[in-house]
């Protein structure tokens, strides 16, 4: 991963944070990937894009997201700290779930769960979660409704350990893909990465 700067100066405080984030070892399933960073929210930053994948040999998508963090040493008033997690994690669900006036709720509980389950020490959360529901009609009335959910969430992380707040917004990639969570103790092997 590569850093970028405004001002040509490289901060160390962020050259820490992107080898961390590049020491993360994801489940097989989260394949990610470096994308150009936001220019003008902050000094400093690096996006990510995942995808989670099936274990069939077609690879089906079943999530997909985008994990960025920006470090802004001024510390600007909104995030109250140096740092800020800006995400979004999507997934279809089953079209059942579409009418479901707790979906919301879950989407964000799930988030939540996921950085509480790594012991991350977070603040000054925000986001949103959306459902979509598709039907279609005339000559596409053949296919089935789909609905899509979408969590939009930022955060911010407080203490070194930037690595752990990538690993919990993977697990919420994971949840909302369907993925059974890891059994406690259970470390996925390193898988491809892109």
């Amino acid at each position: 991963m590569r850093g970028r700067t405004l001002t040509g100066d490289q901060s160390p405080d962020f050259t820490r944070a992107t080898a961390a984030l590049r020491d993360v070892r994801l489940r097989p399933e989260v394949r990610i990937t470096e994308v150009p960073a936001p220019q003008r929210i902050a000094p400093y930053a690096v996006a990510l894009t995942a995808d989670v994948v099936g274990s069939t040999a077609d690879d089906d998508e079943l999530a997909s997201g985008r994990f960025v963090l920006l470090h802004d040493p001024s510390s600007p008033q909104p995030w109250e700290g140096e740092w800020r997690v800006v995400t979004f994690a999507r997934a279809e669900l089953e079209p059942e779930v579409a009418n479901d006036p707790m979906l919301g709720a879950v989407g964000w509980a799930w988030l939540i769960d996921a950085l509480e389950s790594r012991g991350v020490d977070y603040g000054t959360e925000a986001g949103t979660v959306t459902r979509v529901v598709s039907e279609s009609f005339a000559g596409l009335a053949d296919r089935e409704p789909s609905v899509e959910m979408e969590v939009r969430a930022s955060w911010t992380p407080h203490g070194d350990d930037l690595g752990a707040h990538l690993l919990a917004w993977s697990d919420l990639l994971c949840t909302i893909a369907g993925l059974p969570p890891l059994p406690e103790g259970v470390v996925a092997l390193p898988g491809q990465r892109r």
